[in-house]
């Protein structure tokens, strides 16, 4: 897919590795300047110098201070924001347990990222936004936030929190010519889930069949295809699309896959 985001300024979240990675490198492909924010800031000065218009920015979306910084910087060099990406987030793995045991310091990390992160980086940028004429906030959520998973009690609840979120921000916003739409991944192939459900020592490793026979595909899906249906939602031909999740799972979420 090839559309024109050239003269757009986008910022994505989470850019370092993964899906972030590779919705960050596909706007750059498409003609955007782009600044790969995370807070890992040797892996996203990596990232953002292998592309051409990338631009690395060390930012923890749980730090406001940090954000207004980073915002600052864009509104000098750039004079307005177009597209904000809020895909930085966090999960657990030590703590796949029922929410009567789920540690309150579990819950509290990952909705303040997943959930409060979003809601601080959006706006702070919200005045770089209006500054755009053809502005989107693009959520990055999870089909966990529309069907809700067994012992991921704080990530269901925050990533359905994006959710809704996604689209009061829409409703808030659309008449201000700012849209925000939201994404929800299925299983995806990045770099930490390959780890945990595909190597050989991986902590999953045993239940990943059962997993991905709930998938009518048959198989995780690619960062690159999550960033395609991101590059859809930036450009400008999705000019009348306000408050959508836009689901990609591999129909995951369509139905029972299979006979009982």
């Amino acid at each position: 897919m090839q559309v024109d985001l050239s003269k757009h300024i986008a910022l994505v979240t989470g850019a370092a590795q993964g899906i972030g990675k590779a919705i960050a490198d596909m706007y750059v492909a498409n003609g955007a300047t782009v600044y790969y924010a995370d807070i890992d800031a040797e892996r996203v000065r990596e990232s953002a110098s292998a592309q051409k218009t990338g631009i690395p920015l060390v930012m923890n979306v749980t730090n406001r201070e940090q954000i207004a910084e980073g915002m600052a910087r864009i509104l000098a060099e750039q004079g307005r924001l177009d597209i904000l990406v809020n895909n930085a987030g966090v999960n657990t793995m030590a703590h796949r347990v029922n929410l009567d045991t789920f540690p309150q310091s579990e819950w509290d990390r990952i909705v303040s990222v997943d959930l409060t992160g979003v809601y601080i980086v959006s706006q702070e940028a919200i005045p770089l936004l209006r500054l755009s004429e053809n502005a989107r906030i693009i959520q990055i959520a999870s089909i966990a936030g529309l069907v809700p998973l067994r012992l991921q009690c704080a990530f269901t609840a925050a990533k359905a929190g994006v959710i809704n979120l996604t689209k009061a921000m829409a409703l808030e916003f659309g008449g201000q010519g700012i849209l925000v739409n939201a994404i929800a991944p299925g299983s995806v192939l990045t770099q930490g889930t390959e780890k945990l459900f595909y190597g050989d020592d991986g902590m999953f490793k045993t239940s990943v069949q059962q997993m991905l026979a709930h998938i009518p595909l048959g198989r995780p899906g690619k960062p690159e295809e999550i960033a395609h249906a991101a590059l859809f939602l930036a450009a400008p031909e999705s000019s009348y699309v306000n408050g959508h999740c836009l689901t990609v799972d591999g129909g995951w979420t369509a139905g029972y896959h299979r006979e009982f």
